[in-house]
């Protein structure tokens, strides 16, 4: 309540902190403290609403994974949308705080990529024309830091970067904050863009995997004469699947630099993929 109070123009950073800290030091914090801050803006009074934002921001850059889960779940976000919602709170929310709830959506979108919810959520305010279109996130204000970053991280590896970026999150300077964070921006989508190929070389070299082990076996039943219609037809399009899978994994191995066991996983899945090819050929032209 103290850290919320509409009397109070200013944010109260000490009772903010305070929060925050009870948050961490409670088993229940991080599972009660969206549900009390839910409440708090969705008040009628615009500087109670404001100040729990800040609040709820500043628990996100405080107080760990577990509350990131929790607001990162429908029952949590839906709570934020209602102040947007003219369904719901939309109709007598101040423009500042509903224009605050949206930043606060986009900037979750932005900083959490994984929590597919927060994402859905903020897309669905786009199509009903509820967000008319992507917030500016103010230069000066650091965000929440990243989720769990993988091994052999762009913040890990890039010595120069990291150690420029420790070095402006130092300053007291504005610029420095501004330069601050457009340098985690786009270290944050240079991360985003190596685990986004990645996850296409892991889906590909999988998707071959599978289409050739498939192919093998029906392959081997029709040496035996031992194939219905609908298996030929099966056995057609995974050929012709896995053909167009060849240049995918071209372009994969182009992508890969440096690496030197991803590469040696495509030209592995390559082999399987010619060898079924050929195969294929082979057994088909003997009928």
């Amino acid at each position: 309540d103290k850290a919320t109070d509409p009397g109070i123009p200013e944010e109260n950073w000490e009772c903010i902190q305070r929060f925050c800290d009870q948050v961490n030091a409670d088993t229940d914090g991080p599972s009660l403290a969206p549900r009390l801050l839910a409440h708090k803006i969705q008040s009628p009074q615009e500087m109670e609403a404001l100040h729990a934002l800040t609040v709820l921001e500043t628990c996100v850059n405080n107080c760990g994974e577990r509350f990131h889960r929790e607001i990162a779940k429908f029952r949590f976000l839906n709570e934020l949308i209602k102040v947007l919602s003219p369904k719901y709170y939309g109709t007598w929310s101040s423009a500042k705080v509903k224009s605050r709830v949206t930043e606060v959506i986009f900037s979750w979108t932005v900083w959490f990529p994984q929590e597919v919810k927060i994402r859905d959520a903020y897309q669905m305010l786009k199509k009903q024309g509820i967000v008319k279109e992507d917030p500016e996130l103010p230069e000066d204000k650091i965000l929440p830091p990243p989720p769990p970053r993988p091994r052999n991280s762009i913040f890990d590896t890039d010595e120069e970067k990291s150690k420029l970026l420790a070095r402006l999150l130092k300053s007291n300077h504005s610029e420095d904050l501004q330069a601050a964070n457009r340098l985690i921006k786009s270290m944050i989508k240079e991360e985003q863009e190596k685990s986004a190929q990645v996850s296409r070389r892991v889906n590909t070299i999988s998707e071959v995997s599978e289409n050739v082990k498939h192919m093998d076996e029906l392959l081997e039943n029709y040496k035996r004469q031992e194939l219905s219609r609908s298996d030929q037809e099966t056995l057609q399009t995974l050929f012709q699947r896995c053909e167009k899978l060849r240049p995918l994994l071209f372009r994969l191995a182009s992508e890969t630099v440096g690496d030197d066991e991803a590469l040696a996983e495509i030209l592995q899945a390559n082999d399987k993929l010619i060898q079924a090819l050929r195969q294929y050929r082979q057994v088909v032209a003997s009928h």
